[in-house]
């Protein structure tokens, strides 16, 4: 069932902005709307004005203001509904949808001269390390539970390397923290890092290292111990940055 209207059955208020051709005019009312959504003004639910409406108010043409929602609708901040009571309307910002876009940004920009494998683990060198003793100083029973399990999780027969899993522990110890920053910033990474390893051509015995590993972290986790924490997921993620490395692994 799609968002309802104002129950006085006006269009949402919408500030009156004249644009600058400096950059593309779709761009700066996608903007001023995006601005409006993130404040608040523009609670999730409401419906905006229709494309006249808005180019109207902004001072711009119909398919300026078409193109400025179809921006807001890839950002998942709108989304249009057919029918009697349809319209365009403000959706709640999804955590999970941000995620996956810049994951799936990331995972084009790596095949390019741009963004390389190494700046990936880098950067997960910099961030797990610190996330493994945050964990370990805020994680409640449930938490710690949690990342016990994640660290336990039993091979899939589908997936013999456990590499799935393996990335669940990496992806179960970012929000163990309680940080929803540092898993925006760190799933996305482990997400490209997922689909881009050859993992055929991994040990098992590998693997195997891999899992005493998550198992190590989980109990530094679970006592409490951040130092020990920290400092068994670093040596962990140089292990790892040296499996990932190495000639014929990375697709």
């Amino acid at each position: 069932m799609p968002p309802q209207p104002p129950a006085s059955g006006t269009s949402a208020p919408v500030a009156h902005l004249r644009v600058q051709r400096v950059r593309p005019a779709y761009r700066q009312v996608a903007d001023e709307l995006r601005t409006q959504i993130l404040a608040g003004a523009l609670p999730a639910g409401t419906r905006l004005p229709n494309e006249g409406e808005l180019g109207r108010a902004f001072g711009v043409s119909r398919s300026t203001a078409r193109e400025a929602l179809r921006v807001l609708s890839s950002q998942h901040l709108v989304e249009t509904h057919r029918g009697v009571q349809g319209g365009t309307f403000v959706s709640e910002p999804d955590p999970a949808r941000v995620v996956e876009d810049v994951g799936s940004a990331l995972g084009v920009l790596v095949m390019t001269p741009q963004l390389h494998v190494s700046d990936l683990l880098e950067a997960r060198l910099l961030l797990e390390p610190a996330a493994a003793r945050l964990a370990a100083q805020r994680a409640d029973a449930e938490t710690v539970e949690a990342v016990r399990t994640a660290a336990a999780a039993p091979r899939d027969d589908r997936d013999p390397s456990g590499f799935v899993g393996h990335l669940d522990f990496h992806t179960t110890l970012l929000m163990a923290t309680g940080n929803l920053m540092l898993t925006l910033m760190g799933q996305p990474v482990n997400d490209v890092l997922r689909t881009r390893l050859r993992r055929a051509g991994v040990e098992a015995r590998e693997w195997d290292k891999v899992d005493a590993c998550h198992r190590e972290i989980a109990e530094h986790i679970a006592e409490g111990r951040a130092s020990e924490a920290e400092e068994a997921m670093r040596d962990h993620i140089v292990e790892l940055r040296r499996l990932y490395e190495r000639d014929g692994f990375w697709a």
